[in-house]
């Protein structure tokens, strides 16, 4: 019986599911000969016709299985106008299981892709040998006797048995030797040699008839889709199969370079113009994210969950800020912090892991290693000839893209983005090649092909921290990144242009330098004012990272990003990262009084905490609050005399999340010691007793955590 991984890897392929070859036909006896003719003819006919496919492999297995079931089709038709018993339709029962496992067994050596099927020839070719020993098992005990049959049906079902009697294990000899080259040219990566391309050309082009870049982007994707479903059940490995993926890429890269360019860049021109920073099947996928894979604090996926002292699990960079703070207790429980140790919740890291690539969802695992969890076998580290073949991959582009012509540099970028989607190493491995110094050189690019996807291809390469660096230290290279940002030909060009330095202004010392490049905080504050859906969430996100640095306060003022985002308290997408970002701002007595000049930020923060989110009124009552805190007596009063004022801060001691509780009753002190507070807040009583006595008082504002994706 063909085993369940091979049908597994066909359901993809609109085939029959696995249980549906195993449980028993319940087939009325009238209908079955007519399924068995029809499978049995379909299988008949295979490799014959002008849309029929002869395998590229298996091909003597497959036409020796074909001639059994032409007899089996012969006896089918023979029984259709016969009285048959009810043994007999047990019998055709289970040779319709038979027949129809065999079909799986066919479409899989025809629909699969060449290299796979060299990896799998010694276990396919056990599946061709099991279906022959059913089909001799089957006919042994089949009542031919209480069956009248033409005398040369029954020679041929007698000449039948005998054959699958005698069958044995059949491995082509031709197949096992180009599947042990193919395992040579992995080993020679691994030992840290590259194969000559004469070689590769020879075996991949004139023996697997892998002619040209769309057949090697279709053995890529095959592989990886296996890698991705069979979750770690797999032989050859996945740190095997991921060596032979990227020796495919540099097979691709190397003989065929961009001979299909004009087709991509087809593609690109013909895309949807409202397509943005994330897929929109990433951005549905996010959508429906496992609640316990999303951090309590930034409510966005984690990345390196850690546990508390409470048991509580929560994202590393969200809890360390949280400590940083001053916090000495649990965000989610309010109970007291023991220890602030943090311990690495490695099952639940594993499970997101699985998670991500299931959904094929990027997802970079914490770089510190001491702090990883021990590889599955889906995110296992990639071998040395996965390394080496990368390495190899890379430097092929990066040549290209210093040497060649305009059109192949451009499609060099192009390539350069999608190797930069597929992990933090294969980031690693570009950047070292020397490729962000002459992506640079494209950013100015007149070709809009050109310039968008060199600035993406640098963002993706900057979500690997060390290339944040990289890119900072090449001269010019964030002046440029701004100038798509201001002047970019296309809108996914700026667009990207603001995730880069939302990305790079991660590390804090570039926080500054950003903020001062000339243009920089104008062009993310215009976006913020007048840009798409997608364009107002790069840069509210570039502008809340700014915003962190203390020194930035007064160029955001000057630059009309603090304008920019108190109008974006308005539109619902954002609203939440404008209000973190004016709580930060706020923070400083220059800051305040710019927000408090802008008559409708009030208003604003006070419509969040009537109609927001959870995390958005977070964010807005830790706004108001940093606003009367800094902004002196005339701020405060402001805030005070919002209209029902009261009733919100009511609310949301009662109904709010803790961390919102906590900031509304430090706000419902200050307004106690206000002149004012008897004639507008003498309604508070028990709702500000209630959350004095239940939670510890925090004057922060809430963390916001928002993940770069790669495009």
């Amino acid at each position: 019986m063909a085993s369940a991984a091979i049908f597994s890897s066909l359901r993809r392929r609109s085939s029959p599911s696995l249980e549906a070859f195993l449980a028993p036909v319940d087939l009325p006896n009238a209908a079955v000969l007519e399924a068995l003719r029809g499978v049995s003819t379909e299988l008949a006919s295979s490799f014959s016709g002008k849309n029929k496919k002869a395998p590229f492999f298996q091909g003597k297995n497959s036409r020796s299985l074909i001639r059994k079931i032409h007899v089996i089709s012969v006896l089918v038709d023979a029984l259709r106008d016969l009285g048959l018993a009810p043994t007999v339709f047990l019998c055709l029962k289970e040779l319709y299981l038979l027949l129809y496992r065999s079909k799986i067994l066919i479409d899989y050596v025809t629909g699969s892709s060449k290299l796979w099927l060299l990896l799998q020839n010694h276990s396919i070719s056990g599946h061709f040998h099991d279906i022959n020993q059913e089909i001799s098992t089957l006919f042994d005990v089949f009542p031919l006797s209480e069956i009248t049959l033409s005398e040369d049906v029954r020679e041929q079902i007698d000449l039948l048995r005998k054959q699958s009697r005698k069958s044995r294990l059949l491995i082509d000899k031709h197949d096992e030797s180009l599947r042990l080259k193919l395992y040579h040219f992995l080993n020679e990566f691994e030992k840290g040699r590259i194969p000559e391309m004469n070689e590769l050309y020879v075996f991949f082009v004139e023996k697997l008839g892998i002619c040209n870049v769309k057949s090697c982007r279709s053995e890529i994707e095959f592989l990886e889709e296996q890698i991705v479903n069979h979750d770690g059940d797999l032989e050859p490995s996945a740190s095997v199969l991921n060596g032979f993926v990227a020796l495919m890429r540099y097979v691709r890269f190397l003989l065929f370079r961009f001979e299909d360019g004009d087709a991509d860049l087809g593609k690109w021109k013909r895309r949807p113009k409202t397509k943005g920073l994330i897929s929109r099947e990433i951005a549905d996928t996010f959508l429906t994210t496992p609640k316990d894979f999303c951090c309590p604090i930034s409510l966005e996926l984690m990345h390196n969950p850690v546990i508390v002292s409470t048991g509580q699990t929560y994202d590393r960079a969200s809890i360390a800020r949280w400590l940083e703070e001053g916090h000495s207790t649990c965000p989610k429980t309010g109970q007291m912090l023991l220890h602030t140790k943090l311990v690495p919740n490695r099952a639940l890291r594993n499970l997101i892991m699985q998670w991500c690539m299931a959904n094929q969802i990027p997802y970079d695992p914490p770089e510190n290693n001491a702090d990883c969890a021990a590889p599955t076998a889906a995110s296992a580290p990639p071998s040395k000839a996965a390394v080496e073949a990368t390495k190899a991959a890379a430097a092929v582009l990066v040549e290209e893209l210093a040497n060649g012509t305009p059109r192949a540099k451009t499609l060099a970028a192009w390539e350069i983005r999608l190797l930069a989607k597929t992990g933090r190493e294969n980031r690693a491995y570009i950047a070292e090649a020397g490729a962000i110094p002459l992506l640079k050189r494209l950013l100015p690019s007149a070709d809009a092909f050109a310039q968008e996807n060199s600035v993406t291809a640098l963002l993706n390469l900057s979500i690997y921290d060390r290339n944040k660096s990289r890119i900072m230290d090449v001269e010019g290279c964030l002046g440029a990144i701004v100038g798509v940002l201001r002047y970019g030909h296309t809108t996914e060009a700026r667009e990207n242009s603001a995730a880069t330095l939302f990305s790079l202004s991660a590390v804090h010392d570039y926080k500054k330098e950003i903020a001062e490049e000339d243009g920089a905080v104008e062009a993310l504050a215009g976006m913020l004012a007048d840009g798409t859906a997608r364009g107002k969430k790069d840069a509210v996100t570039a502008l809340f990272n700014l915003s962190t640095h203390p020194e930035n306060c007064e160029r955001m003022i000057e630059s009309g990003a603090v304008r920019a985002l108190v109008g974006a308290l308005e539109c619902e997408v954002i609203a939440e990262e404008a209000a973190g970002a004016l709580a930060l701002v706020v923070r400083q007595p220059v800051g305040a009084e710019a927000v408090g000049k802008e008559e409708s930020a009030v208003l604003g923060l006070t419509g969040m905490m009537r109609c927001g989110t959870p995390r958005g009124k977070e964010n807005a009552v830790a706004a108001l609050l940093e606003l009367c805190k800094s902004g002196g007596a005339a701020a405060t009063e402001r805030v005070v005399k919002a209209p029902a004022m009261a009733s919100l801060l009511q609310s949301l001691l009662f109904t709010g999340t803790k961390r919102a509780r906590r900031k509304a009753a430090s706000l419902a002190r200050v307004f106690q010691r206000s002149e004012s507070s008897s004639l507008h807040f003498g309604g508070l009583g028990v709702g500000y007793a209630f959350a004095r006595g239940n939670a510890v008082v925090a004057d922060v504002s809430m963390p916001v955590s928002i993940s770069v994706p790669v495009l």
